[in-house]
């Protein structure tokens, strides 16, 4: 099984981070791990290129990016809250899945074969300091939509609220949280949701 840990902090070590790496050790085989913080990924320009080809025509770091989402069984993706959404750069990647949705809704190319297994699935952990109702909205919509794309199921999720300073995380139980989350994600043998 391969699994693909995705750290969308802009932050070294942050709270997001250090629950992405107790997610992957609960998951009890290697992940493969790439920081979007030290990738150089442009911003989707609309130019709309991709729209008769169903590629995309930027070159940089994100062609291996898709390849490694193409290739996993199981993908983990973390990241802090900025203003309601995800970071910047994070938010660059998702945005550059757009021509996997052109390929999967416009052309009706089909997608990547689900690597070993015949369901992908992708867990989301994020960490927000504020304490507001609807703080992970916005994000969730953006996360599960950027996994429908690479025919990914979006499987399960980690949200916590109310922590702001590197390291606070470790001081509630969220780290053994996401051991379980990790670990409930790789499982060989899951049941279809309904």
């Amino acid at each position: 099984m391969k699994l693909l840990a995705i750290y969308g902090s802009p932050r070294k070590d942050g709270n997001s981070d250090i629950l992405l790496d107790e997610a992957w050790k609960g998951a009890g085989i290697t992940a493969e791990k790439v920081y979007i913080r030290d990738l150089d990924i442009k911003p989707c320009t609309g130019c709309r290129s991709c729209d008769s080809t169903g590629k995309c025509i930027i070159s940089d770091d994100m062609a291996q990016l898709y390849k490694k989402i193409e290739e996993a069984d199981r993908i983990i993706l973390s990241s802090p809250i900025f203003f309601y959404g995800l970071p910047g750069k994070l938010k660059g990647m998702a945005d550059r899945a757009q021509c996997y949705w052109v390929r999967k809704y416009k052309l009706k190319s089909g997608q990547p074969r689900a690597g070993k297994f015949d369901r992908k699935l992708g867990s989301f952990i994020c960490v927000g300091a504020t304490a507001g109702e609807k703080l992970f909205d916005g994000v969730k919509l953006t996360v599960k939509y950027f996994y429908d794309v690479f025919n990914i199921e979006y499987f399960s999720e980690l949200l916590v609220r109310k922590v702001d300073n590197k390291g606070d995380i470790l001081a509630t139980n969220s780290p053994k949280e996401a051991q379980e989350l990790g670990r409930k994600l790789c499982e060989p043998v899951h049941p279809s949701h309904s």
